[in-house]
């Protein structure tokens, strides 16, 4: 049953340009991520060394929450900026938005040590200005 289900994608996959845009994009988001997640953890070199299995856990989940936390940050940002071009007269077609991937991490520092405070309180709803040329 396995090798008539690989014919039939095989032929799917050599018939149809659209199937395999589709299926690029899609790898294309995994390996953007990875990437992300590479960079992140540079200094381990892409390597959990902990011992336990609960420190490696802890490992995983902060690695996870630190993507996380960087993709809804470009999230917001992108929104804001395409609010801001879009106020400023500039035309956005929305097919061009789903080009835009919020997992870019060249403008934020990913050295040092991430520290979790969590009693420190957050300015909710309060964003950094945009640099916007104008």
């Amino acid at each position: 049953m396995g090798r008539i289900e690989r014919s039939l994608y095989t032929l799917k996959w050599l018939q149809s340009p659209e199937h395999r845009r589709r299926v690029q994009v899609g790898l294309n988001k995994g390996e953007a991520k990875h990437a992300l997640a590479r960079a992140v953890f540079f200094n381990q070199l892409g390597e959990v060394r902990d011992r336990s299995y609960e420190d490696q856990l802890h490992r995983a989940s902060g690695l996870q929450l630190i993507i996380s936390a960087i993709v809804s940050w470009n999230t917001v940002y992108i929104e804001q900026a395409i609010e801001t071009l879009r106020s400023q007269g500039a035309e956005i077609p929305e097919e061009y938005l789903q080009h835009i991937s919020p997992l870019g991490w060249e403008h934020i520092t990913l050295t040092g040590d991430y520290v979790w405070n969590l009693k420190q309180e957050g300015i909710i709803n309060q964003l950094r200005p945009l640099r916007v040329k104008r």
